[in-house]
């Protein structure tokens, strides 16, 4: 039962911390050196996640920025233009990443509620000419931070894979939740592996990992990934105690994502019934965007008096997203701090 000391962390899926199983399986990792690619615990991470989403090869990354600048770097050449939705984590939260590590331009389509469609990625693509950047990546997020953990249908993937091979693009899929879409869709990982030439996945959020993501593709890619991974200082030792989390959670840790999304749906509708709120954003996996009338900082504040943290998401708007540490308890924790929250 929760006691009044309990906090109740709603700001990201990226707080959990390693069960007890966890820490066990952590601490008895065999490992070595994985920059001379001697620990037995990573190459087993990176064979079992290449397998998982049939790619050739997969590289372990201590974050996901890491692995999503990675990957435009190595399908990019300077001046080319990467295709992505305005609200992609890849284009507002890396710190202007792709200009400064690939010097590549950004063409950004109002997707819905993060997704592109296939129509407007034909639409970004530029014909060849000088005074144009060149059109070469398109990336898609799944599930969308911003969009508030929406989803691709496989056929939406497909779509535009097919616009992307008319005009020789290759794409990209910024993964980081994507064992959530997954979960929703039914879909193997394999299934939606094939139309990418690279994937970014990522193991702290939903899976509970303590860090770390993997870049997943060819062989030939994930070899110049290791370059451009060295050069900007993710070459690490002894991290087959960090793989071995990876390891645990995608074992133990992905059929439990939709107990994360029941949740969701039922804060979204505490959030609704919440005098202060006037709107809910539609919740189709863990991450649950609501607009506040008034004041955020002061519905927050209210929040935080009674031990529940949740984060202001740009404008008027707040997200709460549920991970494993968010137990039953704490849900009439939320449940009760929201009934109290005041105008």
């Amino acid at each position: 039962m929760a006691n009044k000391n309990t906090i109740v962390d709603l700001r990201s899926d990226t707080l959990t911390k390693p069960t007890p199983a966890m820490l066990e399986a952590m601490m008895a990792a065999d490992v070595g050196d994985d920059v001379f690619g001697e620990d037995s615990t990573v190459n087993s991470l990176e064979s079992k996640v290449a397998t998982m989403f049939g790619k050739e090869a997969a590289m372990f990354c201590p974050s996901g920025t890491m692995s999503n600048q990675i990957a435009i770097r190595v399908l990019t050449q300077p001046q080319d233009e990467v295709i992505c939705d305005r609200s992609s984590h890849i284009y507002l939260y890396e710190g202007g990443g792709m200009a400064y590590n690939s010097m590549v331009s950004v063409a950004l389509i109002d997707g819905e509620r993060g997704r592109l469609q296939a129509h407007q990625v034909e639409a970004s693509v530029r014909p060849y000419d000088v005074l144009f950047p060149q059109s070469k990546v398109v990336v898609l997020e799944n599930t969308s931070n911003k969009g508030g953990g929406s989803y691709y249908e496989l056929d939406q993937i497909a779509a535009i894979h097919r616009v992307c091979q008319r005009y020789g693009l290759s794409m990209h899929l910024d993964g980081a939740r994507v064992f959530n879409a997954l979960t929703e869709t039914g879909h193997a990982p394999v299934d939606i592996g094939h139309f990418f030439d690279t994937i970014s996945i990522c193991l702290s959020k939903g899976l509970g990992a303590p860090v770390g993501s993997l870049l997943l593709g060819s062989e030939e890619n994930i070899k110049k990934a290791r370059r451009v991974r060295k050069v900007l200082g993710g070459g690490m030792r002894q991290s087959g105690y960090m793989a071995a989390a990876g390891l645990y959670a995608l074992d133990h840790h992905i059929g439990r994502l939709k107990d994360d999304h029941d949740k969701a749906r039922r804060i979204g509708q505490m959030l609704g019934a919440c005098t202060m709120v006037e709107r809910v954003e539609p919740v189709d996996t863990n991450i649950v965007i609501g607009t506040v009338r008034g004041d955020v900082q002061d519905f927050l504040g209210q929040l935080r008096s009674q031990g529940i943290l949740a984060l202001a998401f740009g404008g008027h708007s707040v997200r709460m997203v549920t991970h494993l540490g968010v137990s039953e308890e704490m849900m009439n924790m939320i449940e009760d701090g929201l009934r109290a929250v005041r105008a």
